[in-house]
């Protein structure tokens, strides 16, 4: 009698999923993110539209496994919970997905949580929370046009760990308008004792087409309310010298956590891992192809019911721009790039495309090679925006 062995199943390939959720209850000054408020009417059938795109989806990844899910916003924790609920459902019936290994993170407004809310969220297996607080001073909440008090994101926090989650993340905002060291040292201290296993970490930026635009941007008449760079390049500093002492580590340039507390989805961009984006606006990294989607509320929705094509403006990236990728959003990491990784992925030495300009900034003292790793110092962590220009080709930076 003949015995043939079963041949072992090929691993699926990691994916990363991000869904967009378009709605808060007010925008913020400083959002530039494309999100509004809505009725509850518009939310429910935005969720039906996801829940259409999501559908699309299950034939074209038969070969990959959800490693992470992350709703973002707008905010998330705006919807009624049913509708988090009704789109898991659409996630888990189109994707391969094991819910216990995989991380899944929803962004929290504190102004729209409850304990009976991130109660479900656990239930139904959300496992990581990103909750908005960027201040401890209710001033510096109101003027960023923020919903909640900081007693408010306590309460939010309280309420996470009596329902049970283990993974949060908080948002921390420095140089806000009449913000001085002191005030940013005191918030520091003030997240710190909500005790999270994360901390993202951001300097304001007066981005065009929000409301501080009119006010803060260069040559507007509240210009000088902002911090000077000394003074924001202080708070930096300040930043990462005080969590490294609270046993915080800086794992990309804006991120910090305890050990084991990377945010393995955001970590996934910054690695290369396919992404897919659903819903408004989003963008995906998927099959080597580059898209977002359709950014108009009322179009998304129709064409999504109609079962219609939703990306826009989709570009297959040639090996150059993939290698110019995995340089600029590798160098983010503290970890660096692998040498051995960039060969195994583009059949090339590293040297033979980028080594002019490696040579360069390690000259420079913005990079530093340790065998197989490269990576930023301290000093090109600074002007990491200069170092990244290094390795994008000529022909883009013109434009």
């Amino acid at each position: 009698m003949l015995f043939f062995k079963k041949k072992k199943a090929e691993p699926k390939r990691p994916l990363g999923l991000y869904i967009h959720i378009p709605f808060c209850v007010q925008k913020c000054k400083y959002c530039d993110f494309l999100s509004a408020p809505a009725d509850d009417a518009v939310k429910k059938r935005y969720a039906d539209a996801l829940c259409k795109e999501i559908a699309g989806y299950k034939e074209l990844t038969k070969e990959y496994e959800l490693a992470t899910i992350y709703f973002g916003g707008g905010t998330p924790s705006v919807l009624d919970v049913s509708l988090i609920e009704q789109i898991l459902d659409a996630v888990k019936r189109s994707f391969f997905v094991d819910m216990a290994a995989a991380e899944v993170t929803l962004e929290v407004n504190p102004g729209t949580a409850s304990f009976e809310k991130l109660k479900r969220y656990k239930e139904l297996g959300i496992n990581r929370l990103s909750i908005g607080v960027q201040s401890a001073k209710d001033n510096e909440l109101a003027v960023l046009g923020r919903i909640h008090s900081f007693e408010d994101a306590k309460k939010t926090v309280l309420w996470a760990r009596d329902a049970g989650f283990d993974n949060i993340s908080l948002d921390l905002m420095s140089a806000l308008p009449g913000q001085s060291l002191e005030d940013y040292k005191e918030n520091v201290e003030e997240i710190l004792a909500l005790n999270p296993e994360h901390i993202s970490s951001y300097s304001l930026i007066v981005e065009e087409g929000t409301p501080f635009y009119s006010q803060y941007a260069e040559g507007m008449p509240k210009e000088s309310e902002l911090p000077d760079e000394e003074t924001d390049r202080t708070m930096y500093a300040y930043t990462k010298e005080r969590l490294a002492q609270a046993g915080y580590h800086r794992y990309e340039i804006s991120n910090y956590a305890k050990p084991g507390y990377e945010s393995r989805h955001n970590s996934s961009y910054w690695i290369g891992t396919e992404y897919l984006g659903i819903g408004l606006g989003a963008s995906s990294l998927f099959t080597n192809a580059r898209y977002h989607n359709e950014t108009d509320l009322l179009t998304y929705m129709e064409e999504a019911e109609a079962g219609k094509d939703v990306r826009r403006e989709i570009e297959r990236l040639v090996q150059e721009e993939q290698m110019e990728e995995f340089m600029i959003l590798g160098l983010r990491m503290m970890c660096g790039i692998s040498r051995a990784e960039f060969q195994k992925r583009f059949g090339k030495p590293i040297e033979t495309v980028y080594g002019s300009a490696i040579k360069k900034l390690e000259r420079q003292g913005l990079l530093v090679i340790q065998g197989d790793v490269i990576a930023l110092t301290d000093a090109g962590i600074d002007v990491s925006n200069q170092v990244f220009v290094e390795f994008v080709p000529e022909e883009f930076v013109r434009r």
